[in-house]
C-alpha cells in the first residue's frame, strides 16, 4: 500500500496479485482511493493491456478522440492507439483490473475490436454472459479491506472465467511472442509460428486483442520506449534499441499516439511526479494533467491540443 498526504488531499494505492490459476490472463488488480478538494485529470497514454475498472460510486470522465466526453463508475477499456483523459471531481475509489486482451474476451465474449480505442460501461457490453459487474463493484465496496476486496475479486473472475469462452493457444503464443520482444517481431514469422496464414492470424487477432499485429505492435514499442525515456535514456537511443527508423520517426509516432513529443512526456512526468498515477508497474503511462503543476507545465508544451481541447470538452 502506497499512502500520500498532500496540500490538496490523501490519496491511497494499493497493489494486488490475482491468484495464480488467473494468471497470465489477469495481470494485476490495483485498488484506489482518493479524497482531494479539487478535480483531477490525467492523461492516459496507450498500453498494452485491456482494463476493467470496478468503481465504488464514483464517476470518471473519458474524453478521446474528440469524441464526447463518456461518464461512468465502471469502464472497461480496450486497446488503444490513441490517449485519453480521464477526469474525476476529486473523490474517487475502485479496483483496477489489467488483462490480457485475450482473457478479456474469454470473461466477456465480447469482441475485441469492438472495445479498440474505446472506454464503455462494462454492463452494457452485447455478450457479458449475464456478468454483474455493477453488481460486483457495490459489493467490492461494501467490504471494509482491500484484502477482503481481493479476495472475493478473485473468487468472482475464477467462476466468471469458468464458464467464458475457451482460450485460443495460437492467439495467445502469439501475443507472448509480440509481447516479448516489444513487438518487434514481423507478422508473417508470427502466423509461422503458431501455422496460420497471415490473413487468419489477422483476424483472430482483432477478434481476441482488438488490435491486428501490427497495429499491436506499435502500442508495443510505444510503451517501451515511453519506459526507457522516462528512465533517462535519450531519444536516438530509444529510437535505436525500439526499432524505429530514427528519432523523427520515434517523435512522429510518439505524439501520434499520447499527444506529445518524447521531451514534452518526460518533462510533464518530472514536473508532475505522474508516477503514483501510472497504471502498470514499472511504465511510463500517465500524465496528471491538473489541477497544480502538472496542468501548468502540459499546457506549455506542443501536447496542449490534446489537453487544452480536451479541457473545454469538459
Amino acid at each position: 500500500m502506497r499512502q500520500h498526504d498532500e496540500a490538496m488531499g490523501r490519496w491511497e494505492i494499493v497493489a494486488g496479485r490475482p491468484h495464480p490459476a488467473l494468471r497470465p490472463g489477469i495481470l494485476s488488480y490495483r485498488g484506489i482511493r482518493i479524497a482531494l478538494d479539487r478535480p483531477r485529470r490525467r492523461l492516459e497514454t496507450p498500453i498494452g493491456a485491456a482494463t476493467l475498472l470496478l468503481g465504488f460510486g464514483e464517476p470518471i470522465r473519458i474524453s478521446r478522440d474528440g469524441r464526447p466526453p463518456a461518464t461512468l463508475v465502471c469502464v472497461c477499456n480496450g486497446l488503444a492507439t490513441t490517449p485519453a483523459i480521464g477526469e474525476h471531481g476529486g473523490r474517487i475509489s475502485g479496483i483496477e483490473v489489467l488483462l490480457m486482451p485475450w482473457a478479456a474476451f474469454s470473461l466477456f465474449g465480447t469482441p475485441q475490436y469492438e472495445l479498440a480505442n474505446r472506454s464503455v460501461d462494462p454492463d452494457e457490453l452485447p455478450h457479458t454472459l449475464g456478468h454483474g459487474v455493477g453488481e460486483l463493484a457495490a459489493a467490492l465496496g461494501a467490504l471494509p479491506r482491500w484484502a477482503d476486496r481481493f479476495r472475493l475479486l478473485d473468487d468472482v473472475l475464477l467462476r466468471w472465467s469458468r464458464a467464458g469462452v475457451p482460450g485460443s493457444p495460437q492467439v495467445e503464443r502469439a501475443w507472448a511472442l509480440l509481447r516479448r520482444d516489444w513487438g518487434a517481431v514481423p507478422v508473417p514469422r508470427l502466423a509461422d509460428e503458431v501455422g496460420w496464414s497471415v490473413r487468419h492470424l489477422e483476424n483472430r487477432f482483432r477478434e481476441r486483442i482488438g488490435l491486428g499485429p501490427k497495429a499491436a505492435a506499435r502500442v508495443l514499442r510505444l510503451q517501451r520506449a515511453r519506459r526507457m525515456l522516462a528512465a533517462g535514456r535519450g531519444q536516438a537511443e530509444t529510437a535505436a534499441v525500439c526499432g524505429f527508423y530514427d528519432q523523427a520517426h520515434l517523435s512522429g509516432e510518439f505524439k501520434a499516439m499520447t499527444g506529445c513529443t518524447p521531451g514534452e512526456f518526460v518533462a510533464a512526468r518530472a514536473a508532475a511526479a505522474s508516477a503514483s498515477a501510472d497504471r502498470m508497474s514499472g511504465q511510463a503511462t500517465s500524465l496528471v494533467l491538473g489541477p497544480g503543476a502538472g496542468s501548468a507545465v502540459f499546457s506549455k508544451t506542443g501536447a496542449g491540443r490534446v489537453g487544452h481541447a480536451d479541457h473545454q470538452s469538459l
